[in-house]
């Protein structure tokens, strides 16, 4: 009975719809406005949640950073979206430059879009298709997590 519970459930979890990411504008540290659409990746975008003081969000921007420089030529963009409040959202363009992050950044100070994609906890990043939908989501960051979304990116290159 117990296999038979968990066989629905993750057949269930394998068919529900994924999430789709509607066409949301947010601005950057220069108070420039951007929609998904203009920073989309051609074949991927990551979407990356993070705030300046979560210790895991500082630690896995600059691996973010060089997973831009190796995919950028494949069609693959990263959008990193701070969700610093309104306190605090003056340290992201000093810390963006100090961390040498060349990625688009935009902010999300409301916490709208972060409410709108459900996402609970920092970081989290998203793997978008072209279709606009959620193919892969990971929370949080531990040493040796980019080896597994690098393997990730690969493996929807190639669909």
């Amino acid at each position: 009975m117990k296999l038979i519970m968990i066989s629905i459930f993750v057949l269930g979890a394998m068919m529900a719809p994924a999430q789709t990411i509607r066409d949301f504008s947010l601005t950057d540290t220069q108070n420039e406005t951007y929609t998904f659409s203009q920073l989309k990746g051609e074949h991927l975008t990551i979407i990356d949640f993070w705030a300046s003081w979560c210790k895991p969000c500082l630690k896995a921007m600059p691996v973010m950073e060089e997973m831009y420089l190796k995919n950028k030529n494949s069609g693959v963009n990263i959008i990193g979206i701070n969700c610093d409040g309104p306190r605090s959202v003056s340290k992201v363009a000093p810390l963006v430059n100090a961390l040498g992050i060349s990625y688009s950044i935009l902010l999300d100070v409301n916490n709208d879009l972060m409410k709108d994609l459900e996402v609970t906890s920092l970081p989290t990043l998203l793997i978008i298709d072209n279709e606009k939908k959620v193919v892969y989501r990971h929370e949080g960051f531990a040493k040796g997590d980019e080896f597994k979304i690098q393997e990730e990116i690969e493996i929807l290159l190639t669909k």
